[in-house]
């Protein structure tokens, strides 16, 4: 597909939207998808490290007055201009496209079904707001995020001719770099905290109020003895840059400043604990199990924000109480570090991409298969399933567990961060089409046994028998852990299942073992 990405970045907007939209690119690319920016320059932009990346940049008009925001909710000035002005730019330097891709709060439904209706191609939506949108695929990657608070908004007509929307929601699928779920698979079983942790502050691109430096002078007053060793985060074009600098210069003793790094993931697992903004660096930290203070600096990180806190996987401090409040929540976090630590890796795996990749693929698609991670809703199909006579048959334990040994068996098994358990869905669309609807048609799991191996569990609901839902299963599987060595065993009078064994990527060991080996 012929693919172009509609974002900005400045320093009112910060540069999380552009790189996370760079994470998405280069997922794109790898999969022989053609991909370029369309980008407004303005102060702070970063079309030329977009550039570096080796992505074309369609260059918007740029605004003869800039524009500058009375509020960080100020999501108009953001633009620059008005949002006919910026489609008209667009459809100027763009004259065809199968795809377009926009991660813009300032966009709206409008611009979107005039893109759409000019260009006559798909539009997908990057969103953290649940605005109302004219797309063909929503993705918002806020934790505890429902499509169904993108269901509930006022919908624009005419729809887009596909009648339908599919919305991916959670931070299971939140844009993270490959590298990420590589190191996640290295720190699992490390779950010490060192007597002097290395502490990693890192408030995005720009920090616009100089969160930074405030944490910084926070930190400066303690005794060194419970000061940590800091690694600061702040690149050349953030306002207060210099100031930053000429701080971590003076305390060199304690204090390391780094204007980049190509390797985020690589930087994190070097630190126990981390102080930073809650945006998509949250689920970066997440997935490496990198508990954290968050410091909201927008409106639109007071979500995350909230949701973060709700499930105990980090501590937040507001910008007017850092002098006051920074040190108390650092030692709270200090002596519950294991159990955020915890907590954190259940929330993210660091396979957002790949499940991004397959929804874009199979948007021309009337139904698909995804496989969910499962949840403590799942409880009692996936032991009516069990239950079931046919799925016992040829089953290795033939025990018929009791309700509530499955009970425990299931919470212990979700609430594991370094498994993974999925219930196979296949999504069809609604009465009116508009949203697609899910119905759960078997599970998938794979229980770590090592670095990068797991053991393979699948079984389908004997109600949806002969759909071939297993080997498209474990297509998905393919896509979703490419590097992933994935051990299964089969009992040789299973001939069905034998037999999709050795129809997928698996190879034969023995008469009842199969081994599937990673991607080169």
């Amino acid at each position: 597909m012929n693919i172009v990405i509609r974002t900005d970045a400045s320093v009112h907007i910060g540069s999380g939207h552009v790189m996370r939209c760079l994470v998405l690119a280069e997922g794109l690319t790898t999969q022989g998808h053609q991909v370029s920016f369309a980008c407004r320059p303005q102060t702070g932009d970063l079309v030329a490290f977009i550039e570096n990346k080796g992505f074309c940049v369609y260059k918007l008009a740029q605004s003869k007055t800039e524009l500058v925001p009375t509020t960080n909710a100020d999501y108009v000035a953001w633009l620059q201009v008005p949002w006919q002005q910026d489609s008209d730019n667009l459809l100027t330097l763009v004259a065809a496209v199968d795809l377009v891709i926009v991660d813009h709060y300032a966009l709206n439904a409008n611009w979107q079904q005039r893109i759409q209706q000019v260009l006559h191609c798909k539009v997908m939506v990057i969103d953290d707001l649940v605005r109302s949108h004219h797309a063909d695929l929503i993705l918002d990657q806020t934790l505890l995020r429902s499509s169904d608070e993108y269901q509930s908004q006022p919908q624009p007509q005419p729809q887009p001719s596909h009648d339908e929307t599919k919305v991916l929601t959670g931070c299971e699928f939140a844009l993270l770099n490959p590298q990420f779920s590589d190191y996640r698979q290295q720190l699992l079983a490390d779950d010490k905290l060192p007597i002097m942790p290395k502490l990693l502050l890192s408030m995005g691109g720009i920090d616009q109020p100089n969160a930074t430096l405030s944490v910084l002078m926070a930190l400066a007053v303690e005794p060194v003895l419970t000061r940590p060793l800091v690694t600061v985060l702040l690149g050349p074009r953030a306002p207060h840059y210099q100031q930053v600098q000429d701080f971590c210069l003076q305390h060199s003793e304690w204090v390391t400043q780094l204007d980049f790094v190509d390797n985020m993931a690589e930087l994190m697992v070097q630190h126990q604990v981390a102080i930073g903004a809650p945006g998509t660096t949250s689920w970066e930290r997440a997935c490496l199990g990198l508990p954290s203070i968050i410091i909201p600096l927008a409106e639109n990180q007071q979500t995350i924000s909230r949701n973060l806190v709700a499930v105990d996987a980090a501590y937040k401090v507001e910008i007017d109480d850092i002098a006051q409040l920074l040190m108390l929540t650092y030692q709270r976090l200090l002596q519950n570090w294991s159990a955020l630590r915890k907590n954190n890796l259940k929330l993210c795996d660091g396979l957002g991409l790949n499940r991004v990749l397959q929804a874009i693929t199979h948007l021309d698609k009337t139904e698909t298969l995804l496989l969910r991670r499962a949840a403590l809703a799942d409880i009692k199909p996936v032991y009516d399933w069990q239950c079931h006579p046919a799925t016992r048959q040829f089953a290795l334990n033939k025990q018929v567990p009791s309700w509530s040994e499955h009970q425990t068996w299931m919470i212990n098994k979700i609430g594991q961060s370094e498994d993974y358990f999925y219930i196979i869905t296949i999504l069809d669309a609604t009465d009116n089409k508009q949203y697609r609807s899910r119905c759960n048609v078997g599970v998938v799991r794979l229980d770590r046994i090592g670095a990068g191996e797991y053991l393979l569990s699948i079984f389908i609901d004997p109600n949806y028998y002969g759909q071939g839902l297993a080997k498209r299963a474990l297509a998905y599987l393919d896509e979703l852990h490419p590097y992933f060595t994935i051990h299964a065993k089969v009992l040789m009078a299973n001939t069905v299942s034998q037999q999709l064994f050795t129809q997928s990527r698996f190879q034969r060991l023995t008469v009842e073992t199969f081994i599937r080996y990673p991607q080169a």
